[in-house]
């Protein structure tokens, strides 16, 4: 199994999806190969993270009243044939219900993950990452003189940042991450108690944004909220730019126009 198969089945693995021997095949490479690894424990972390830790609210007592007064009363009427036989069918029934909402559901969120909105989920999740990573830098930030050079050797491209940090947005680190299927360097910015994170990766072969581009330094960018977190994203040439954060939109375009060509 490569790498780039394995970590498309990782999802399905945590939640018990893959058959047998995917999963047999998916365990034998996590066991020979770091990346998809070290991958598999970040997304189990943000798993944890996302679907277990968040605090889950119980419905008000009043809500459950105006809930039960809205719900139709049982009628009560002489059982016919359609009842008898409904017994037996509804299991079925119920069956075939759930195909036809969630085949549809599934193979939409397919195509639109495979879409420009599977960018922009990739860029929050790894965001997410970042913020749930015990050493989520891999290199302090002594300057970007001293950033940039960490890069070399751990990257199969030279990551282009021209924006050092300012007193706005302190340039606090780097490491080394991946962006899907492609490794990505991760410049951290502050903005007073907010990170912020750029990613930097090769750019070919992705659906990149054609529509709703928004003019930023000599690039254009396209601006999206997603899950509450604001995200950017632009190319230059042969790379691509992911910045996000949960600062507002003005101010991650400030950062933004710093850090795109001609900033």
């Amino acid at each position: 199994m490569e790498c780039q198969e394995a970590r498309g089945h990782l999802m399905d693995a945590q939640r018990g999806r893959l058959r047998s021997h995917l999963e047999g095949n998916l365990r034998a490479h996590l066991e020979t190969c770091v990346a998809c690894a070290r991958l598999d424990r970040e997304e189990r972390v943000l798993t944890e993270i996302l679907e277990r830790r968040l605090p889950q609210h119980a419905a008000s007592l009043a809500l459950k009243r105006r809930l039960a007064a809205q719900w139709p009363a049982p009628s009560v009427r002489t059982p016919g044939w359609w009842s008898r036989w409904g017994r037996s069918l509804a299991p079925a029934a119920a069956a075939a219900l759930v195909l036809l909402i969630a085949v549809p559901l599934y193979y939409g969120g397919v195509e639109r993950g495979n879409g420009t909105a599977g960018m922009v989920q990739e860029a929050v999740n790894d965001y997410l990452r970042v913020l749930s990573s015990q050493h989520p830098l891999d290199v302090e930030s002594g300057g970007l003189h001293q950033v940039k050079p960490w890069f070399e050797g751990r990257l199969d491209f030279a990551p282009v940042v021209a924006f050092e940090g300012d007193q706005d947005f302190p340039l606090k680190g780097g490491s080394v991450g991946y962006f899907l299927d492609r490794k990505a360097a991760v410049f951290v910015y502050g903005r007073r108690l907010h990170n912020i994170a750029l990613f930097v990766f090769r750019a070919e072969g992705l659906p990149w944004p054609t529509k709703g581009l928004e003019p930023m330094g000599s690039a254009r960018a396209s601006a999206t909220v997603s899950r509450g977190f604001n995200v950017l994203l632009w190319r230059a040439g042969e790379l691509g730019y992911a910045l996000v954060s949960d600062v507002d939109a003005q101010e991650l375009h400030r950062l933004g126009a710093k850090l795109a060509p001609g900033g």
